[in-house]
């Protein structure tokens, strides 16, 4: 395993732009809507780049949409992949079953792999964040012989994560929103969604583009949705048991210092549960919301992650 570890920064990270100082808005016209159907299922999703680039897919986290990977898509289009990021399972509302075991992980490491299917790619690049990093850690460990390359954005490798947990007593308390979630009862939808939202727009930390986060609830806040997106927690243990094996595939995992919910204990155990080429970056000063907060340091990462894999 060739493990490189560099530390980014300090980089003055910290409220997200006011409107009139951020293009991202304006600058998600310029990516393609797409349906992308899968069984029973109709995932909508957002892509740019030529159709026929090497695939980059792109996995968006909680409480996020496709729409998260805004600046990302565009820069990996322009650089000549085809880049895609679909709302997930439970966030398309073409793709809400009301099981809460359908949102079990190998649900959802399949729906990633359908819609590469439906790109026609054999191989491609995955980048995940959050959630979306969980899927791409398991996708990874079970199906290497269809990834390119591996990135992940925030989120440790599960073990690593349930160890740090297990041992660390700050890592299991960053998790206690965790558990919260995943009470049966409708008490973590009613409480994140009372007040006008007010607990969920603060989950946020001010680090996401406001117009990025009104989108989000106004979504989130139709009927059904917010509990669809919480059944990925309830599918799951308490300590977000995800199946994930070894990871063979070369792979970037870029990790905020100031992340609330993911801590240094899990993010440096990583490490322990690669077998390829790895190469882990700090970002000094950033959060857990990555692709919206940092995209002027996180893109340069993964070009040089994706173009060194071909």
């Amino acid at each position: 395993m060739e493990n490189t570890n560099r530390t980014n920064g300090p980089v003055p990270y910290g409220q997200a732009p006011k409107e009139e100082e951020n293009p991202m808005e304006s600058r998600a016209g310029e990516l393609e809507k797409l349906t992308v159907d899968v069984g029973s299922y109709s995932f909508t999703a957002l892509a740019a780049g030529p159709p026929d680039g090497p695939l980059a897919l792109l996995l968006h986290g909680w409480p996020e949409f496709a729409s998260s990977w805004t600046e990302v898509l565009l820069a990996l289009g322009s650089a000549g992949y085809r880049a895609v990021a679909f709302d997930q399972r439970g966030y398309s509302t073409g793709a809400r079953p009301a099981e809460v075991e359908q949102y079990a992980p190998d649900h959802l490491v399949a729906d990633a792999l359908a819609v590469a299917d439906a790109q026609g790619a054999r191989r491609f690049h995955l980048v995940g964040h959050d959630w979306g990093g969980m899927v791409a850690w398991a996708l990874a460990s079970a199906h290497p012989e269809r990834l390119l390359s591996l990135a992940v954005l925030a989120t440790p490798h599960p073990v690593a994560l349930q160890q740090a947990s297990a041992e660390d007593p700050d890592q299991y308390h960053r998790l206690d929103y965790v558990r919260f979630f995943r009470r049966p009862d409708g008490a973590a939808e009613r409480s994140l969604l009372a007040d006008h939202a007010a607990r969920l727009r603060a989950a946020y930390l001010g680090r996401v583009p406001q117009h990025l986060v009104s989108e989000n609830i106004r979504r989130l806040s139709e009927p059904g949705a917010l509990t669809a997106t919480l059944n990925w927690y309830r599918a799951v243990d308490d300590d977000l048991t995800v199946p994930a094996g070894r990871i063979a595939v070369p792979t970037l995992y870029i990790w905020g210092s100031e992340d609330a919910a993911l801590g240094r204990n899990a993010a440096t155990r990583t490490a322990g549960f690669i077998d390829g080429p790895y190469w882990f970056e700090i970002l000094e000063g950033a959060s857990h919301w990555l692709p919206e907060e940092a995209p002027g340091v996180v893109v340069p990462l993964l070009l040089k992650h994706l173009s060194a894999q071909g």
